[in-house]
């Protein structure tokens, strides 16, 4: 198994439309994605496994702190150390942008994520009751923070 990460590209973006659609109940839409390529303060990548584009993470930058905002794989290539390859990347870029501090949020159940996470560096300092509708879920606010 090969794994790389690279920044998005447009010709991944109906790819990673179908990604969402099979993960989430409230999907990025192609358009979504499309309007990321401009943002100078953000950073979207994505993880080519054995030559497929097979998950995507994001983040902005705002008022100096990482917001991570998206984090999606592939239900065939969930369990390959993507999602883990996709936040360490995030994090090594605003490391070199001068992000101290990184946030996400996730749901409560989502106990994949959240151990993806916390072996990021990342622990809850709280909750968001009823952020995500379609089960509608508390959602986990976690940090990371510098020193």
């Amino acid at each position: 198994m090969t794994i790389s990460i690279r920044a998005i590209q447009d010709s991944d973006i109906e790819r990673l439309a179908q990604i969402e659609a099979k993960s989430f109940s409230h999907p990025w839409s192609a358009d979504s994605f499309r309007e990321l390529l401009d943002i100078d303060y953000a950073r979207y990548l994505v993880a080519i496994c054995d030559g497929e584009v097979a998950g995507t993470a994001g983040m902005r930058v705002i008022c100096g702190e990482g917001n991570i905002d998206n984090v999606v794989v592939d239900p065939d290539h969930r369990g390959k150390g993507l999602a883990k390859a996709l936040v360490a990347e995030l994090i090594k870029w605003g490391e070199s942008e001068g992000v101290k501090d990184y946030t996400l949020e996730v749901r409560v159940s989502n106990a994949p994520a959240i151990h993806v996470y916390e072996n990021a560096g990342f622990v809850s300092e709280g909750v968001r009751p009823g952020f995500y509708e379609d089960p509608k879920e508390d959602a986990l606010i976690m940090w990371r923070r510098g020193n």
